[in-house]
């Protein structure tokens, strides 16, 4: 596929959990990909369990680092789950508005997550024990603010306190995709979630995010046609056959925000 090369330079925002780390990669090979395609791309350093506003910031200083690095005014963002509400807080709130060209947000809970609102209800005991281990855990691997308590509360199902995920951003194209995995077996890391969520009655669901939940701005449908789930979106645990056609939609997404002047 010939490469029209974007304008602006690609910046791939990760969800919760994942984060840069020594060899680990939030998106796996993704960016390796596009970068051999021809494409300026950067991935998020933000902390994999840090609240909207942290992640927010993290991220504003690392744009403003390829700005300069790039000769650019402008970022494309790709955002993966939390991710997206990260991005558009800090579109919103931290005078961003004129360094993003593009938003493209992939499975974003946008309405928020069931699961997220099913562990925020546990005993609160329960909650700050767990929130504890995590922070522990994450901090470790490199997180400079973690608070995985706060993050359950901003993800829940009625996202109260981010009502502004809901409204797209005049003057910034903004886009969304979805995935729906569609068998438990397809995943071993989603196979639980995507239980609790046909439970409590999301029928279309990636595992962790309803296709609803994903809705923002101009939806573009399910990333691919098959079976999907949250973490295969950005590369993990794919096998070879569906490898192709990840890599493939996110090729096209870049190549169709060059094609928009993007």
């Amino acid at each position: 596929m010939e490469v029209c090369k974007t304008k602006y330079p690609i910046i791939l925002v990760h969800g919760v959990a994942l984060k840069e780390w020594r060899f680990f990669k939030s998106f796996g090979r993704i960016e390796k990909i596009l970068r051999e395609a021809g494409y300026t791309v950067y991935s998020a350093r933000t902390d994999g369990f840090g609240s909207i506003e942290n992640n927010a910031a993290q991220l504003k200083a690392q744009i403003k680092e390829i700005l300069d690095a790039e000769h650019a005014d402008k970022v494309n963002i790709i955002a993966h789950s939390k991710g997206g509400l990260d991005s558009i807080h800090m579109i919103n709130n931290l005078d961003m508005f004129g360094c993003v060209a593009s938003l493209t947000t992939l499975s974003t809970p946008h309405r928020g997550s069931s699961m997220a609102s099913k562990i925020y209800s546990l005993p609160r005991w329960l909650t700050r024990f767990i929130a504890f281990w995590i922070n522990l855990w994450y901090k470790i691997l490199g997180d400079k603010h973690p608070d995985a308590l706060t993050v359950c509360k901003q993800l829940q199902q009625v996202p109260s306190d981010n009502p502004e995920s809901f409204k797209p951003i005049d003057g910034i194209y903004c886009q969304s995709y979805s995935s729906t995995m569609k068998r438990s077996r397809d995943d071993f890391l989603m196979f639980i979630p995507l239980f609790f969520s046909r439970r409590w009655g999301e029928d279309a669901t990636d595992g962790l995010v309803s296709v609803e939940s994903a809705k923002y701005a101009e939806y573009r449908g399910d990333c691919i046609e098959e079976s999907l789930s949250h973490s295969e979106m950005v590369g993990l645990s794919l096998k070879k056959k569906k490898r192709r056609k990840v890599y493939a939609f996110y090729l096209t997404l870049c190549r169709d925000l060059a094609e928009r002047g993007f």
